[in-house]
């Protein structure tokens, strides 16, 4: 502190003895305390000293530092914000007016306008200008404000400071400040504008054109001035050719970055300093910033090249290798040098001519005597497929030719073609290389007009095929003119940047020369784009539809898309070796890709160490061209010796170019449409590795081959950085083991470190001389694989000449891909046919684990094996080979192998029990003992199953016709084979398809369930995300995901069956990530796949591993490595099995019926659930009662029990809604009855809670009593009466097929102490099951709950059970039953439980008879697990028709579409600990499956429930859409009041924040309906880019926005949760988690549950009350979450609560939020609400408000804006405001504002 008063007590005495008394001089410098680095220089310009300092009114304090500024800004300069306005929401308008202070340098502009435009996400503009005057701005041919505003999120945010005038630019998500204006001020003079910005980080990259040393710049105080200037690149900081006021950040390893590009074309210079910040000091024209966020640096390039303008594609051939010199001396000199290099057989492709081809160095002509031939020249070039060009300046000489009249430049004068003096004149002269020139002013359109003219009577005299344009900096060797220049304030102004010879205009032009543009002062750095512009012009005119090229020194932001650039005249060094890097590295980043620089140098003789050197790395510049300077010895690699070590190696290398030339010219096709950079630096794709950001000595090509060049004399040694990837040595074709590590490469004389990245596939051609010959030979691909076994790549090809082909649509584009050793190569346009007939013939595969057994060519759907001459395989090297494959270009082909896994292909031939070998081979399978635990020992060999026959394509599918392979005999007698089949694929949508495989002869049962199904196909190929192949022997279907190129379903493995009781058929997986399957017990959510099966039969079965219980799903969801998710339901209802491989692979078995496969593809998880629901039918909307608590038991005593249940739970005031009564409720257990002892009082019981805003739902079980004694039973009576009930086969029997289940026989005592089966035997009476698919059965259903409900007792939902069906016997009464017995014990029996025992085991006889709606008669072999699913749409549809109310029905059993009608509990659990895990990952696979609502027994059903356990699970089952404790008989009482207070307590506590948010959960469940959204939903549905959410089942989500992570173990206090990447609020106390993206652990103790919500979402909310008929009374609350950038959005959705169809009718009201920028808004899409039910606007809490709030204001339209009370606590920034008091109703759209300080 003491420097800090010493300083400015000086500063102070100073200012108060040197000033004149009302002048600026007054004002006493007010001196930031600030680091050092922080300082902006007030004192730019030569000779600071402290009195000049303070007359400045700026801070004096001299350090030790070098560069430190000593003179830096006080708090008194700059400008300050007089008004603000907002036209629209992606305008501000700002008016500034500048402060008192002292000027730097005169002229300062008193008043400005700020003006900023949001133009797209990304994309930023702000322009600072004079108010009063305009002022000169860069007139760009590309750049113009997009047409449209931008329609999504902002991924920045600007903030805007009043005084002194300053912005951020914040990043908002995650919220960073990229851009800091305020670390300086602003300064706008006539001619010097000057603004500071702090940045994030140091490493920034770009500004030019300059030789930088290193390519991160240098942070410490290091200034570059910006000016094109005729100059050697030698290594200082002097301006260079062209202009770039344009770099990059990288803000840090996230890889985040932004670019600032200032459109300005005047001479600035741009400081770096360690702050880090950035100082622009220009010398007039207006600040005209663009900020472009991305979210990796290649991101900021693409958003670069799409405001200046893509590059352009070069042609193909300028792609090859290059020679020139000045100075050949004659054409004879020329024609030598171009034979000694054919002769040396060099790849080279042009040949240029620089100056000397002229006649005195005059641009259009030619010299006559040593060029005599020269007209010729491009034939002879030609006739060996090379190319020529030449080389025009600018500049045009004045004098007359040897031979007469000088034309062009006659034809000039008469054009006004020149640049003039001030007066606007008289022809500007200077001179150049022919002496005494004027200069073309390429501003004016009649010079444009010349230019081309005189480039297309040239081209007539001496063809050539494309331009070499220099000297356009522009370039004069007097200074300004043969006059010299004026001295006025254009010339000498005042202040001059730090440009070389710090003289305006030394080697140029005076600055008040005059353009058509401006003064030259503005528009000097202009020349060089103006000139490209109009050579464009000219190129376009001389070559027509050739795509030609022009190639510029000087260049300014937007030359990329016209043409390429070379570094200039360097000089034969080492260093210049080295400095290439960064400048190719830059003219990438400035939009520029076709770069490179003089290989072997231009000035100076080149040692062959270097020039062999240069030429090794020079074979990977994008532009590859030798070039010398006159006077200097010969370069090209043939003048060292036609077998010398720099000639052989030059070949190699230049061998290796032109083999990966189809790679370059992809790379330079996605640089043209998405703005990719050709030559990449490192960190561009390893920014996570802080090692990466300043290499500077290797680089890439694209984002898989690493270049590491010998760049210093005598070593053969590098020091080099290999990034984390897995690499192979590209010429050794190993991989190497070096990773994320420095290392040190052994690289002699001959070599240079070549390294490909694994996951690439590059496509190569074999090469040659030329690129004329190279494109006439056939192409390849060479893959790398990575650690996943996975590649993939692309190839653009078109004629390599042809302009626009892309905008024309004539190229090929091919999307390459390997996984699961599948190569796709999926043409993805196809646009262009190559007349050369080119086909790929070598494909070389690294990284390939074990030699292929096989490898199978698939082209559309057929598909050929190679020979063993076509493959070999290199064990040393783990590379496959695969030869002389023609396979033609513009083609779709799979080619497959298999390598990974040697027994991928092992699919289980004896799936039974008791297999051996001779068993094995009677199949004609394979026995092979395995060590691999599971692994069969008995396998299909590789063709078993059925080979294709017949094809058919159409535009809407494949019709196959396949035939069974009779080389393998029929693997079980019992079970006849099918020899014929027919598969029919059917494009049903874009997103979906279906594949059906059945008898075509012989017809089959199939499912009867309806699928809503599009009513026509996808006939269009370029709508559908998929293609399909179909694979020839064995028979097999590809489905392949366009785009990835993933193969997702692939059956072409052995194994696959088709006969009368086993249908089996296997896919490969294209991950290891499958979910669903069920209804089955699975430990996880994610399954593994090491050989387990699971068994799908509808049973009575409580959940139990491996265990089949009470429905059948068979659909999966599967990821894949992409990312993207698909879903496949098997369309079966017969007894199946599924088991899992880990190939990865899956194998389904099924007794009956056909394979009817639907398949849709998402492509993230939650549209896969969206489109599977919009095939089976939408989720039920439950009604709003039904998402309350609800509890039951089994075995309530009486009705008395049931009342002192309710009233303890009102006293304890818990909330809940529903009381169930079990079958104890019945008369003997007898359905549609009540038992008048027990349970008398029930119905006034009911009628009294109902009465209350309770509800009351009641079970019913399909089975119905038939042994009455005591009168008549309606139900089974009428039954009889109409023919319900299921019964034999008439030619089996007429009776009843009698089943036992809970219905006591009458005047029977049970005698509980016998064990069960003598119970069932003595007292349980014959049961009937009702038939549902028969609509009299629907009818007399209807009935019997009707007349239950108006005669008996009332009721709100209903509950069924026991509808798997279930029984006591097994089969029949006697258990003996008729018929076929093989429909009982099938031949292949899937492993369910108590297989042994049948399928009819605690069921019905498979050979019983049902009968469809349509008269089909059907056995219950094929539809038993459709019983449940044929009983709950009645159930549904009755309830419905007798309350004239929603209601809810609850179902056991289910198949797909149950979830139309009901909902579902997780069956009769047990009281463990385990089981609260298991019901997370239960209630995730229902929501896949389409029921959203669902939920557990809470506490469990059987067995005594544990303290602990029971409240951890209440806490748990608050978060079931379904929360119902429920218990079983002679079990301790387990609801909430039965524990004592401390655990009503905490029940009451968790439920009522579920009560609080049922508004949410009750929106949820109406997107589920409407759209197919999940409720309780996965968290990788959201996350799936985030691969750690993959296996997670230990926590779940309410719909995207609540995070649950429950306590799931005995004594914890602390559980592991993970908080994916979001913003993150804690439920209990609204403050941010501040992590995200890792595992973290939480406290739990036991009264908490960990809840989070998350940002960006608005959740609605009400207050809770001991039921919904309450709480929904309440105002409604929102709770609003802003996100990083701080916004956030919602809906609400609302209507009666138990309307029938009140959404289909549109009687509800849906309103959305959106919360931005201190802004909540509503919309309301659907009004449709009565007026009883509306909601008034409440209480909201927005979290994440980070700045103090000053007012609140509501807006309502036709109403005065209102203050609403708020409170804002900064500790958790969260800021709450009451809306009650001003009664407004939510269907009416409102604004709510908040004002920060």
């Amino acid at each position: 502190m003491a420097v800090w008063t010493v300083y400015l007590s000086l500063c102070l005495l100073v200012a108060l003895t040197a000033s004149d008394p009302g002048s600026d001089g007054d004002i006493v410098p007010e001196c930031p305390n600030i680091p050092h680095g922080e300082r902006v220089d007030c004192f730019p310009d030569p000779d600071a000293s402290q009195q000049k300092c303070l007359e400045r009114a700026c801070c004096w304090s001299p350090v030790s530092e070098a560069n430190v500024p000593w003179c830096f800004f006080s708090k008194h300069h700059g400008y300050s914000v007089v008004s603000e306005s907002k036209p629209d929401s992606t305008h501000i308008e700002a008016k500034l007016t500048r402060m008192d202070a002292p000027s730097l340098f005169g002229a300062d502009i008193k008043e400005l306008t700020f003006y900023a435009e949001m133009q797209t996400e990304n994309r930023l503009r702000f322009k600072i200008t004079d108010t009063k005057q305009a002022r000169f701005e860069v007139p760009h041919e590309h750049v113009q404000a997009p047409s449209i505003p931008p329609t999504g999120p902002l991924k920045y945010r600007l903030e805007l400071i009043q005084k002194p005038f300053g912005l951020k630019v914040w990043r908002t998500s995650p919220e960073k400040l990229l851009f800091d204006t305020t670390i300086g001020p602003l300064v706008f003079a006539d001619q010097y504008l000057q603004l500071s910005a702090k940045l994030p980080s140091h490493n920034i990259y770009g500004l030019g054109e300059h030789v930088h040393q290193t390519f991160r710049h240098d942070t410490n105080w290091r200034t570059w001035p910006i000016f094109a200037r005729a100059a050697f690149p030698n290594g200082g900081p002097d301006n260079l050719y062209g202009h770039y006021p344009y770099f990059t950040c990288l803000e840090d390893a996230s890889g985040q970055s932004f670019g600032v590009f200032l459109m300005n074309s005047n001479a600035m210079e741009v400081t770096i300093q360690p702050a880090p910040a950035v100082t622009y000091r220009t010398i007039g024209g207006v600040l005209d910033f663009y900020i472009l966020l991305g979210d990796t640096p290649e991101a900021v390039v693409d958003e670069f090249t799409q405001l200046i303008g893509r590059p352009f594609i070069p042609p193909y051939w300028s792609l090859g290798f290059q020679l020139s010199r000045w100075d050949y001396g004659s054409l004879d000199e020329v024609k030598r040098v171009v034979e000694r290099n054919r002769q040396a057989g060099l790849p080279y492709d042009v040949q240029y001519t620089d100056i000397d081809y002229m006649e005195d160095n005059k641009v259009f002509t030619f010299d006559t005597v040593k060029f005599a031939e020269l007209p010729q020249f491009a034939d002879y070039m030609h006739d060996k497929g090379q190319k020529y060009i030449i080389i025009l300046d600018p500049a045009v000489s004045t004098s007359r030719r040897i031979n007469g009249p000088y034309e062009a430049l006659n034809r000039g004068h008469a054009a006004k073609a020149w640049v003039t003096e001030a007066d606007g004149e008289t022809p500007l002269l200077g001179e150049v290389w022919p002496g005494e020139t004027v200069f073309p002013d390429y501003t004016n359109q009649s010079c444009i007009d010349w230019w081309v003219d005189e480039i297309l009577r040239f081209h007539k005299e001496v063809k050539h095929d494309a331009l070499w344009i220099d000297m356009n900096e522009v370039a004069s060797f007097v200074k300004g003119s043969i006059k010299g220049c004026a001295d006025n304030k254009l010339n000498y102004p005042p202040f001059t940047p730090r440009i070389l010879d710090n003289l305006m205009f030394s080697k140029t032009l005076c600055m008040d020369a005059k353009h058509n543009w401006g003064n030259h002062y503005d528009v000097h750095s202009l020349y060089g784009y103006s000139m490209v512009l109009a050579t464009e012009k000219a190129s376009r005119a001389v070559f027509g539809t050739n795509r030609s090229m022009v190639f510029t020194r000087s260049s300014f932001p937007g030359v990329g898309k016209y043409a390429g650039h070379w570094l200039g005249d360097n000089a034969a060094t080492w260093n210049d070796i080295k400095w290439a890097i960064p400048g190719m590295l830059e003219f990438n980043l400035f939009g520029i890709p076709y770069v490179g620089a003089d290989i072997c140098g231009f000035f100076l003789n080149s040692s062959e160490e270097l020039c062999r050197r240069w030429m090794q790395v020079g074979a990977f510049y994008p532009f590859s061209r030798n070039h010398n300077a006159k006077g200097f010895k010969d370069q090209d690699p043939a003048s060292y010796g036609a077998d010398s070590l720099l000639v052989n190696s030059s070949r190699h290398y230049l061998e290796i170019r032109y083999s990966l030339l189809p790679y370059l010219y992809t790379l330079f096709y996605k640089a043209h449409v998405s703005g990719e950079t050709v030559v990449r630096p490192m960190m561009h794709e390893f920014y996570s590795d802080s090692e990466t950001w300043a290499v500077h000595k290797q680089f890439m090509w694209g984002a898989h081959l690493l270049i590491t060049p010998v760049l210093d004399p005598g070593f053969e040694t590098v020091e080099a950085y290999i990034p984390d990837a897995i690499w192979y040595d590209f010429e050794k074709e190993i991989r190497i083991t070096d990773r994320k590590a420095k290392v040190s490469l052994n690289l002699p004389a001959d070599k240079l470190g070549l390294h490909l990245r694994s996951g690439a596939i590059l496509p190569t051609q074999r090469p040659d001389v030329t690129t004329t010959y190279s494109r006439l030979h056939p192409m390849g691909l060479i893959v790398a694989l990575d650690d996943n076994k996975a590649a993939s790549g692309e190839l653009f090809w078109d004629d390599g000449d042809s302009r626009d082909t892309v905008s024309s649509g004539s190229y090929i584009h091919y999307q390459f891909s390997v996984v699961n050793d599948v190569l796709t190569m999926h043409v993805a346009h196809n646009g262009y046919t190559d007349p050369n007939s080119l086909k790929f013939e070598n494909i070389t595969v690294m990284g390939v684990s074990a030699a292929p057994t096989s490898v199978l060519v698939s082209e559309g759907i057929t598909t050929n094996s190679l020979s063993e001459s076509q493959v070999y395989y290199d064990s040393t090297k783990k590379v496959m080979y695969l030869r002389n494959l023609q396979l033609e270009l513009g083609k779709n082909y799979t080619v497959n192998w298999e390598a990974k896994y040697p027994n991928s292909r092992h699919f289980d031939c004896h799936p039974e029990a008791g297999g051996d070998q001779d068993r094995c081979e009677a199949r004609g399978c394979i026995w092979k003992p395995s060590d691999i635990p599971k692994e069969p020992w008995c396998y299909y060999a590789e063709t078993h199953g059925y080979v294709t026959s017949n094809i058919v394509e159409t535009a809407s599918g494949i019709i196959v016709d396949i035939e069974r392979n009779t080389d393998f005999p029929c693997q079980r007698s019992q079970s006849r084979d099918v020899s014929k089949l027919r598969v029919e694929i059917t494009y049903l949508s874009g997103k979906s398809l279906r594949w059906k495989i059945f008898d075509p002869a012989n017809a089959r049962y199939e499912v009867p369930v309806p699928l809503e199904l599009p009513a026509t196909p996808e006939t269009e190929e370029n709508k559908r995300l998929y293609r399909v192949q179909i694979q020839h022997k064995p028979f097999g279907i590809q489905v392949i995901r366009k785009g990835s190129e993933e193969v997702i379903w692939d059956s072409a493995v052995p194994g696959f069956t088709f006969s009368d009781q086993l249908l089996q058929i296997s896919t490969r997986l294209p991950s290891n990530y499958v979910y669903g399957f069920g209804e089955t017990e699975h430990p996880t959510y994610k399954h593994d796949l090491n050989f387990h099966t699971y068994g799908l039969f509808a049973k009575d079965q409580p959940p139990g591993f491996k265990l089949n219980s009470y429905g059948v799903h068979p659909f999966y969801m599967g990821l894949e490595k992409s990312r993207n998710a698909h879903g496949i339901l098997l369309l079966n209802s017969n007894a199946m099995d599924v088991t899992f491989l880990p190939t990865p692979a899956l194998t389904y078995r099924t007794i009956g019926g056909i394979l009817d496969f639907y398949m849709v593809m998402g492509p993230t998880p939650e549209a896969v659930v969206q489109q599977y629901t919009e095939m089976i039918g939408r989720p039920v909307l439950p009604a709003y009662w039904s998402l309350g608590f609800q509890l039951c038991r089994y075995g309530y005593a009486n009705d008395a029990e049931i009342a002192d249940l309710y009233n303890d739970m009102k006293a304890a005031k818990i909330p809940y809604d529903v009381q169930y009564a079990d079958i104890d409720y019945m008369e003997r257990q007898m359905d549609f009855t009540l038992d008048k002892v027990n349970f008398k009082g029930l119905p006034a019981l009911v009628d009294r809670m109902r009465a209350e805003g309770m509800r009351f739902i009641f079970i019913l079980d399909p089975a119905i009593a038939a042994n009455e004694t005591k009168g008549s039973y309606p139900a089974f009576d009428t039954g009889i009466e109409k023919d319900v009930f299921i019964k034999w086969p008439p030619e089996l029997s007429n009776d009843i097929v009698w089943g036992k289940v809970w219905p006591d026989y009458p005047n029977v005592t049970v005698d509980n102490s016998l064990d069960w089966d003598s119970q069932v035997k003595l007292f349980r009476s014959f049961v009937a099951f009702p038939d549902f698919f028969k609509n009299s059965t629907v009818e007399w259903w209807g009935e019997q709950i009707k007349d239950f409900y108006n005669n008996v007792v009332k009721f709100d939902g209903l509950w069924i059970d026991m509808n798997e069906p279930a029984s006591f016997v097994h089969g029949t009464v006697g258990e003996k039953c008729l018929g076929n017995q093989t429909l009982e014990n099938p031949p292949y029996m899937p492993p369910l439980e108590s297989m042994h025992r049948g399928l009819n085991h605690k069921t019905m006889c498979m050979n019983s008879e049902q009968i469809l709606a349509d008269g089909t008669r059907v056995k219950h072999y094929d539809v038993h697990n459709l019983y449940g699913w044929s009983h709950t749409k009645p159930t549904y549809d009755a309830l419905r028709s007798t309350t004239g109310t929603r209601g809810v029905v609850i179902t056991r059993s289910t198949y797909p579409s149950s979830g139309r009608w009901a909902g579902h509990w997780l069956g009769d659990n047990y009281s463990s600990w385990d089981q609260l895990l298991k019901s997370i990952i239960g209630m995730m696979e229902f929501s896949i499956f389409g029921i959203s609502y669902t939920g557990a027994d809470i506490c469990g059903f059987f067995n005594p429930a544990e303290y602990e356990m029971c409240l951890r699970w209440m806490q748990l089952g608050a978060f079931y859409p379904f929360s119902r404790n429920h218990n079983t008989i002679n079990m301790p009482r387990q609801d909430p009041v039965a524990w004592g207070e401390e655990f009503a307590a905490v029940s009451r506590d968790v439920l009522n924040i579920r009560y609080t948010l049922l508004p949410y959960l009750y929106t949820l469940m109406y997107e589920a309906h409407t759209h197919g959204n999940t409720v309780v939903r996965p968290l990788l549905h959201e996350f799936v880019t985030d691969e750690n959410t993959w296996k997670i089942d230990r926590q779940f989500l309410w719909g995207p926005a609540l995070l649950i992570t429950p306590a799931l173990d005995p004594g914890v206090t602390v559980v592991r949760g993970y908080v994916p990447n979001a913003r993150w609020y804690d439920y209990h106390t609204g403050e941010a988690v501040g992590v995200r993206g890792q595992f973290v652990d939480m406290d739990a103790p036991l009264w908490k549950m960990n809840l989070h919500v998350r940002g960006g979402h608005v959740l609605p909310w009400q207050k809770a009350e001991n039921n919904t008929h309450y709480s929904r009374l309440n105002p409604l609350g929102l709770l609003v979450a802003l996100d990083d950038g701080g916004s956030a959005h919602g809906s609400f959705f609302w209507d009666d609560g138990e309307g029938i169809d009140t959404v289909q009718n549109k009687r509800f009201l849906l309103t959305t939020f959106t919360a931005s920028s201190g802004v909540l808004t509503s919309m309301v899409p659907t009004d449709g609400l009565a007026e009883v039910d509306r909601l008034t606007l409440g209480l909201v809490k927005v979290w994440g408000v980070t700045a103090p709030v000053t007012r609140v204001t509501l807006s309502v339209i036709g109403q005065p804006d209102a203050d609403l009370p708020f409170t804002y606590n900064a500790e958790v920034q969260e800021l709450q405001f009451d809306a009650t008091s001003q009664s407004h109703t939510v269907e009416k759209p409102f604004t709510i504002t908040w004002n920060t300080a």
